[in-house]
């Protein structure tokens, strides 16, 4: 089979972020079985280097340059929402676009080239055409809604630019159901991503009978671990040390690193003094490196292998607040053997809560109990050992990559 991957972002090294990670993982199990052809876009810090070992990967391989920035300041703003409200494509896609790989993609459709094409994220949208779907299998592997997103974000108050979210709503809710139409199937990472999409989906606009729009199959294909690059720890290390790992130039991530440091930790504080806290991830904020100056935070920035600062730590935190989607930096931390602490979006799309199976992470969501589950872990070195063992049975038995690259397999052969 010749699958056609599209992927703005260039997915090598397997380290910066979670949808590089998704996508390399994807594509190398999918290049083992089938001929795989990888369109791309080159980011600044991408080196030739890089280029060549992302060749050897696959088939074929296209490289294409960015498009560049927006202009900034108010006018620069105000042009780039006239422009969606035109277009119904959100600037951030448009910004990404290469009219060159544009180009190439539809020579390679039209001429019979591929019997699959895969968007890698929803902003990989915009290279495909409505009648494709026609000829080829059309898949966009859209991680979450992005209507969805911004709703949540408004409705729990951690918008960052409140006004800009409301305005933006049902654009958004306009553009991914046009775009969603286009596809033969849709794939999220959860469940709650999925029924996200089928509530704005369904039920379909009728006209004079007739339903306006295609409603795809929408698929549900978790994120995975690489087990080689996250082995299970060795030694239980005890002490009163916490680590939260995600690039910190994340929103999301932004926003939990604040609250996990300025409202979760300073109570710990008052139990163990001695309680410190590890942010590990590239391209800190400002934001960010000024938590480093608080008593027992240590900002530690891009590292080599998130592996051993997950196997010096006692408890891994993964507070999210925003954010739908399976979260890699969670399953990370159970296939090392961290005892999980997280909030309901941080384990989303895992079932952690004990019942028939055992408990693999414990669930907090409000500062005191964020506070009564760390020290319950502190305390308790039965219940780390439940936790770690428990959480990378977990991820062994549902969360490789092979597991996951199997699944996709079986998607693209309906």
């Amino acid at each position: 089979m010749k699958i056609l991957m599209l992927s703005s972002t260039f997915p090598y090294p397997p380290s910066r972020g979670g949808t590089q990670v998704r996508t390399f993982n994807l594509l190398q199990y999918l290049s083992q079985r089938h001929d795989v052809i990888l369109g791309t876009v080159r980011s600044p810090d991408v080196t030739d280097a890089q280029i060549d070992a992302l060749r050897q990967q696959v088939l074929e391989l296209a490289v294409f340059e960015t498009r560049g920035t927006f202009s900034t300041g108010i006018i620069g703003k105000i042009g780039r929402f006239g422009r969606f409200l035109l277009s119904g494509t959100p600037p951030n896609v448009l910004s990404s676009y290469s009219q060159t790989m544009q180009n190439w993609a539809d020579e390679l459709v039209t001429a019979g080239k591929c019997d699959a094409v895969t968007c890698e994220h929803s902003v990989n949208e915009i290279y495909v055409r409505p009648e494709w779907r026609q000829k080829v299998l059309t898949v966009a592997n859209i991680h979450s809604s992005v209507w969805g997103t911004c709703r949540e974000m408004l409705a729990t108050g951690t918008s960052e630019k409140p006004l800009r979210d409301r305005l933006n709503l049902p654009l958004l809710a306009r553009y991914e159901k046009r775009y969603c139409s286009k596809f033969s199937r849709i794939v999220a990472t959860t469940s709650t991503d999925r029924e996200q999409l089928l509530e704005l989906l369904s039920p379909p606009l009728q006209v004079r009978g007739k339903q306006d729009f295609f409603v795809p199959p929408i698929d549900v294909i978790p994120n995975g671990v690489d087990l080689a690059q996250f082995p299970y720890r060795s030694i239980d290390p005890g002490g009163h040390t916490l680590i939260f790992a995600g690039a910190m130039n994340n929103l999301p991530n932004i926003d939990a690193a604040q609250f996990l440091s300025l409202q979760v930790l300073p109570p710990l504080q008052q139990r163990y003094p001695d309680a410190t806290l590890t942010l590990v991830g590239a391209s800190p904020v400002p934001e960010v490196l000024a938590l480093g100056k608080l008593p027992g935070i240590q900002v530690v920035g891009r590292v080599q292998r998130v592996a051993e600062y997950l196997h010096q730590a006692a408890v891994c935190v993964v507070p999210m607040r925003i954010g739908f989607g399976i979260k890699n930096k969670t399953l990370e931390a159970m296939a090392a053997g961290t005892p999980v602490v997280a909030s309901d979006r941080g384990l989303e799309g895992l079932a952690v809560d004990g019942g028939p199976q055992p408990r693999r992470a414990l669930r907090a969501n409000k500062v005191q109990e964020y506070v009564e589950a760390i020290t319950s872990l502190f305390e308790n070195q039965q219940l780390r050992q439940q936790l770690s063992k428990s959480a990378r049975s977990l991820v062994e038995n549902q969360y490789t990559w092979d597991i996951i690259g199997r699944q996709y397999d079986r998607l693209l052969q309906f």
